[in-house]
């Protein structure tokens, strides 16, 4: 079974990466987008998350690990949403903004870009490694 890789948005005032470091283990709920959400569904323990903070910063600033699947989100009265824990890795060396991935052609195909509203994107593994070359300057 291999590994996947997700990007994770979250408006770091609302809950940023220092918000999950303090916790140790936060609860990804509150995603009302389908293709979000099934993202969410189809993630498995072990899966890694770049943690994004949207809005302010507009950066990828940590690692996340999915330490919890399969969840139902707490705050759907319904039951019909997805939600998953996640635990911190790491933050980044150095936080890489979108304004660097929209430049570099390598992620011309990456969600972040294509599906910009997306809160739960998915992210290749060569993404993945793209960006963490990245990140390390």
């Amino acid at each position: 079974m291999s590994k996947h890789y997700w990007l994770m948005k979250s408006e770091p005032d609302a809950y940023g990466w220092d918000d999950l470091v303090a916790e140790g283990e936060g609860t990804w709920d509150g995603v009302r987008n389908h293709r979000a959400a099934n993202n969410l569904r189809t993630m498995e323990v072990g899966d890694e998350a770049f943690f994004y903070h949207s809005n302010v910063g507009r950066e990828i600033v940590g690692i996340a690990t999915i330490s919890q699947a399969g969840l139902v989100d707490p705050t759907d009265p319904e039951g019909k949403w997805a939600a998953v824990k996640v635990k911190p890795v790491r933050k980044l060396a150095n936080p890489v903004t979108l304004k660097q991935i929209k430049a570099d052609p390598e992620l011309a195909g990456i969600e972040l870009i294509k599906l910009s509203r997306l809160s739960v994107a998915v992210i290749t593994p060569e993404e993945w490694e793209h960006i963490l070359a990245m990140s390390e300057g």
